[in-house]
């Protein structure tokens, strides 16, 4: 059984520990807010896109785009986004082990992040590029990425392009994904079409605007770019689930500790208590036999 000079030597030591957490809670917490409001913004510009592009692909011969080509799947690429460093509760095993499903004879990486580079090494699957990245990347160095990602594509090394991530819900609230990014197959329809609507209207959200110079030259400048936003677009999802795990991660440690601390100080209090009472009882009994 653990002495009161055991008992006080823990205590110090959780109480240190609790200062660590909590200096790391409010670290996060900030990161936390300026990833969310980022990858929140960044939303409404997207759906605008896909207004775009589901209009271009009304007017177009879409199936004609070598991005739009849908082929049999011999081979896959998987661009795994996770963090690079850990202390973020249970991010980075949910991730990986939606990445361990992919069949790794026929799946080739590309990684974003120290985590995923190491889950790789350890499995040993092949990886045919690691990306490193800011905390709050740029679009010029996300694009990168998809750049590499569409120059394998179009070159018939791999017949689809799937992109996992921690899609940001809210802070409490961070789900793996896996998004296929090539090749691109549809567009969501960003609402639905009004009340009194004409089919037309219901299929093209831009019905009364022009594409000019035709709408095929539109449609090739606007799908790279899609789908380096795209990219950009993820990885700012899991910025924002990254700083969001580790802020609530640090939190619950920093209750636990100050729990901790209360158990301990109420096991020390009791210990001692028992001392006091033991030597008293012994006090009096001597006093007592030395009457006697």
């Amino acid at each position: 059984m653990a002495n009161t000079q055991d008992i006080r030597r823990r205590i110090k030591s959780i109480r240190n520990t609790a200062q660590i957490t909590k200096a790391m809670q409010m670290v996060a917490a900030s990161k936390m807010r300026k990833a969310q409001n980022v990858a929140l913004a960044g939303r409404p510009y997207s759906t605008l896109m896909n207004r775009v592009l589901v209009s271009l692909q009304q007017r177009t011969d879409h199936k004609l785009h070598p991005l739009l080509q849908i082929r049999d799947v011999k081979k896959e690429l998987v661009v795994v986004i996770s963090t690079d460093k850990g202390l973020a509760g249970a991010l980075n095993t949910n991730l990986l082990r939606e990445a361990a499903n992919f069949d790794a004879a026929k799946t080739s990486y590309v990684v974003a992040g120290r985590k995923a580079r190491q889950f790789l090494a350890r499995t040993r699957r092949e990886m045919l590029a690691d990306f490193e990245l800011k905390d709050a990347p740029a679009f010029s160095e996300t694009k990168e990425i998809a750049k590499f990602c569409v120059e394998k594509f179009l070159s018939g090394e791999v017949d689809r392009v799937s992109v996992l991530f921690t899609h940001f819900i809210n802070t409490i609230n961070q789900k793996p994904v896996v998004r296929t990014l090539l090749p691109i197959s549809s567009f969501e329809l960003p609402q639905a079409p009004a009340e009194g609507a004409t089919p037309q209207d219901s299929t093209d959200p831009m019905i009364g605007y022009t594409f000019e110079p035709t709408p095929e030259g539109v449609l090739d400048v606007m799908l790279p770019y899609y789908l380096h936003y795209q990219v950009f677009q993820m990885i700012l999802d899991a910025r924002a689930s990254e700083h969001s795990a580790r802020m609530v991660a640090m939190k619950n440690a920093t209750d636990n500790a100050k729990q901790f601390i209360k158990d301990l100080t109420l096991e020390y209090n009791k210990m001692r208590q028992a001392s006091i009472t033991t030597e008293l009882l012994e006090i009096s009994t001597a006093q007592m036999a030395v009457g006697a």
